[in-house]
């Protein structure tokens, strides 16, 4: 790919990122310094609609890695307003194919031999394209064939020049973060370089095809014991970072209901061995997948050759680029916030945010303490049919006014867990699809016992680890009365009240910033009175009207924003 063309790609995404830069500024600072605060507010979900539209265009249109910065941005319900991951949630991964001249030079490369002398047959049509890849089906030599038992399969190759449009790109975004993180309301609420980061490290594996590989092996070797589920074996003689060559398992698709049901297949089993699979993946293997669309699932009928002993079909999974590993710690934050919500023990959930590593650094812990506790209140000793009974109107509206919250608080969701939510919704949506009476609830509750189990297992230890700290708090706490009762003789007792001390430092701010906006806007509007009669005086009454303008600016950056 030539360099001009490399530059052009670098410098459109800079500029783009940037025009949405200066225009928060403008709407943000700007006009909240000249007093027009209101107006932002009011156009502020339309603008960001917007911005997302015009994101999505320019994704559609440069393909690479932008569509997946797209799909990421969807589902950063932690930072983006729903207005954006609404809109980015329809990117679709499909752009023109590419040129399968192209195609066959960039697998032939990866294999060391042109495709014609490593495939019996290779089709020149792509059953898929994406924006990093495209799929050929292919047929194996026959010598290849008796030894693996089969010979349709399917040829996975890299978009040519990707890797270095993936390098351009992730410069940019780079590039673009880093301005990002110098604005303090912007760092606050999101670590923007960790999240550029996270966004590389997922895109790097999955243009990395032996790691697909061994992921699909991985996958197989957890289900090995389940006849029920099935993975395509990997043909490792043909594949290479940059080719992926893979048993040809393509049959009814998840998602096509009617097909399933012609086919004599239950589809309320189906939903519940799906579900099965992906609780097994997140509770026993900490290894799932993390991209379960229909796309990648396949129901398989039994084949007249089949053993007598096997099932009456099987549930294949396909496309394991993406995938999550939960580790041990991670495990352990969310059993740690799995007992704070049985507790209803809002100080203990805050806890278990931290280990998990979901707050950013400055995060105000008495803040989030607080929205647990209303989540306790409202929704805490409930049994699953009280729940289930809760007005639908309740919910929305709870449930709204706490994503707000979590949007205006420095929240960092790693990466497992938002690949994690992510699977677990599309399953949602896959299993009520299959059986509209699915009970995710009776499914679950195995597991949850299991981990229920697990905890109550833990009791003694966690009753030491209690008792260790009440008692370090004994030694500790006559020293604290003393010194408090010491201060309170000596009159040294000061109140802490962050709520109007922030209201007092936000008064003194816009007494501030008035001032400066009623003498801008005098000597604004007395040079452009004189201008007329006498110009050199008129020009000077304007330029000063800027200083008092500068001022407001200078003295709300220092004092940070309210």
């Amino acid at each position: 790919m030539r360099t001009a063309d490399l530059r052009a790609r670098y410098w459109r995404i800079v500029f783009f990122f940037g025009r949405v830069t200066l225009g928060f500024v403008w709407w943000e600072i700007v006009l909240r310094r000249v007093g027009l605060g209101r107006l932002s507010d009011r156009t502020r979900i339309e603008r960001a609609r917007r911005a997302a539209v015009r994101f999505r265009a320019l994704a559609v249109s440069m393909g690479g890695l932008m569509i997946k910065v797209g799909q990421f941005l969807s589902a950063r319900l932690d930072v983006l307003p729903p207005e954006v991951t609404q809109e980015l949630a329809g990117l679709q991964d499909e752009v023109p194919a590419e040129d399968v001249a192209a195609v066959k030079a960039v697998a032939g490369s990866g294999l060391n031999r042109p495709v014609d002398e490593r495939f019996a047959w290779f089709e020149e049509t792509p059953l898929a394209a994406a924006s990093l890849g495209q799929v050929h089906r292919a047929r194996l030599r026959p010598a290849e064939a008796a030894d693996l038992g089969f010979e349709d399969v399917v040829v996975k190759v890299q978009r040519p020049h990707i890797q270095q449009v993936i390098e351009v790109d992730l410069a940019a975004l780079r590039r673009v973060g880093g301005w990002m993180a110098r604005y303090r309301p912007i760092r606050r609420r999101a670590d923007v370089t960790a999240l550029v980061e996270e966004f590389a490290t997922t895109t790097l594996q999955e243009v990395d095809y032996v790691a697909e590989a061994l992921n699909a092996e991985t996958f197989a070797d957890n289900f090995a014991s389940d006849p029920r589920v099935r993975v395509p074996v990997v043909v490792w003689e043909l594949s290479s970072r940059r080719v992926l060559t893979l048993e040809d398992v393509s049959a009814i698709k998840l998602a096509d209901t009617a097909a399933i049901s012609a086919a004599g297949i239950d589809r309320s089993e189906v939903a519940q061995v799906l579900a099965q699979t992906f609780l097994q993946q997140i509770f026993t293997d900490a290894f799932f997948h993390a991209d379960p669309h229909p796309g990648n699932l396949f129901v398989t009928p039994r084949r007249s050759a089949a053993p007598d002993d096997a099932p009456e079909w099987t549930l294949t999974f396909i496309d394991f680029g993406m995938v999550g590993h939960i580790p041990e710690e991670l495990r352990a934050g969310l059993r740690e916030i799995l007992v704070a919500v049985g507790l209803r023990d809002a100080t203990r959930f805050v806890a278990g945010l931290t280990r998990l590593d979901l707050l950013l650094p400055g995060a105000d812990l008495s803040l989030v303490e607080s929205a647990a506790e209303q989540v306790f209140d409202r929704f805490g000793g409930l049994r699953i049919d009280e729940l289930q009974q809760i007005p639908p109107e309740d919910l929305v509206r709870f449930g709204l006014q706490f994503r707000e919250l979590l949007r205006e608080l420095p929240f960092q969701v790693p990466e497992n867990l938002l690949l994690l939510g992510r699977s677990m919704g599309i399953l949602s949506g896959i299993c009520t699809g299959l059986d509209p009476e699915f009970d995710a609830w009776g499914t679950i509750t195995p597991y949850a016992r299991r981990l229920l189990e697990e905890e109550r297992q833990g009791l003694p230890q966690t009753v030491v680890e209690e008792a260790l700290a009440l008692g370090r708090l004994a030694l500790v706490l006559p020293g604290r009365v003393d010194r408090f009762l010491t201060r309170a003789e000596r009159g040294e007792l000061a109140v802490r009240t962050p709520a109007l001390t922030a209201q007092v430092a936000r008064v003194e701010r816009s007494v501030t910033r008035l001032t400066s906006v009623v003498v801008f806007t005098a000597l604004l509007l007395a040079g452009a009175i004189l201008h007329s009669s006498d110009e050199v005086i008129g020009r000077l009454l304007m330029a000063a009207s800027l200083l008092p303008l500068g001022w407001s600016f200078v003295n709300g950056a220092r004092r940070g924003p309210s």
